[in-house]
């Protein structure tokens, strides 16, 4: 869609259906020996187009050539989004060992030179790497984004809007990424900080209260050539034009299945509760950028090995409380849309401190988690 065209962005969001759901999920494409990144994505894509159009259709790149996309495409909900998900990881993996790679799903990559990765062909990369140099060169992560569709741009942008001081939480649910640049980073989620730090128009949005607001502030970054695509406002929440949906883009990407569908349901469960919330008027008080902040600095330092603020008391709780205290604020429309949520005792980056701190080497710490995301994400799934 053209930038420029913001009626065309709001006619999108008038005829979006509610809750409709899509999840992307983004891997590193490794050696299996040695688990370094290697260049393989325009390869395992011709190879793909030959094999399996199907599949192709559901790869995407994601700025380096050492990095996969899968999405699911639009579901009318999450377990039909889900289903085609199982299928296309199924079929990806099973594409992958046949061209002697092997996929990995951590938030950052533990040791690679970002110096020696390429940026995909694409225009839009091209235009990200020449307009930011190495801000793009230096962000090489890899995440887990859902869309949900939510009809009326002025209605996504509230919902937006009550998701700010949510998108901490979500993240140190979410932490996977401890370690970067060949140690351990004393973070949980090393790809927040390398990403969200660095780019601009990134993180935690302001509150714009509506569309108007919202609007305006698009025409000036193009009235000022800050920006001519809108993409280019990269957000860890966003109403996405093109497809008339809000997409949470907070959360690293998951080492298992189990992990990345819980994620995925708790994420739908968010915005579809926010909008429903929107609807009922129900009060709600943007709390200060600054007190965002404070707890997105907690979950990547500490994600749920430490304690995040309620916002609205000024009081610690434990991090770990983070998904009850979702999971009840989102118990109505859970019900009414049949998610269910189930997370392991400990999350990503948990884990990976853990093996490390009983003495396990990075490569033992990385090559632990690729082997369970190839027993989990590589299962015969049918649909």
């Amino acid at each position: 869609m053209n930038i420029l065209d913001l009626d065309l962005a709001s006619d999108t969001f008038a005829q979006s259906t509610d809750f409709t759901v899509g999840v992307e999920e983004e891997f590193s494409i490794l050696d299996p020996q040695t688990l370094e990144l290697i260049p393989r994505y325009e390869e395992m894509c011709a190879a793909a187009a030959d094999a399996d159009p199907e599949l192709r259709a559901a790869i995407t790149g994601e700025l380096i050539s050492s990095e996969i996309e899968i999405i699911s495409g639009a579901g009318v909900d999450l377990a039909d989004a889900l289903a085609h998900q199982r299928e296309h990881r199924r079929r990806l993996f099973a594409l992958a060992a046949s061209q002697g790679v092997a996929l990995g799903a951590t938030g950052t990559h533990p040791w690679a030179d970002y110096r020696e990765q390429h940026i995909i062909d694409t225009e839009h990369y091209r235009r990200v790497a020449a307009g930011l140099k190495y801000v793009a060169w230096r962000n090489n992560t890899f995440s887990l984004h859902v869309h949900v569709g939510v009809r009326g741009i002025d209605r996504a942008v509230r919902v937006c809007d009550r998701l700010r001081p949510v998108l901490p939480l979500l993240l140190a649910i979410s932490a996977n990424s401890p370690f970067l640049d060949g140690r351990d980073s004393g973070l949980h989620s090393a790809r927040t900080q390398s990403f969200t730090r660095n780019f601009p128009r990134c993180g935690v949005p302001d509150a714009f209260g509506g569309w108007d607001s919202y609007r305006e502030y698009i025409e000036f970054l193009i009235r000022t050539n800050s920006i001519v695509e809108f993409t280019q406002i990269w957000w860890s929440i966003r109403p996405h034009f093109s497809f008339g949906t809000v997409e949470l883009r907070i959360c690293d990407v998951q080492a298992t299945v189990q992990e990345s569908e819980a994620l995925a349901a708790l994420m739908v469960a968010c915005i579809a509760q926010a909008a429903r919330d929107v609807d009922d008027a129900v009060p709600f008080a943007d709390p200060a950028p600054r007190l965002v902040e404070e707890n997105m600095w907690r979950a990547i330092r500490f994600g749920l090995d430490g304690s995040l603020i309620d916002l609205e008391r000024a009081e610690e709780f434990p991090a770990r409380d983070a998904i009850d205290r979702l999971a009840m604020w989102t118990a109505p429309v859970r019900g009414e849309l049949g998610l269910d949520l189930s997370f392991p005792e400990r999350n990503g980056a948990q884990r990976q401190h853990a093996m490390s701190a009983a003495g396990a080497t990075r490569e033992e710490v990385f090559a632990a988690s690729v082997a369970e995301t190839r027993q989990t994400y590589a299962q015969e799934v049918r649909v």
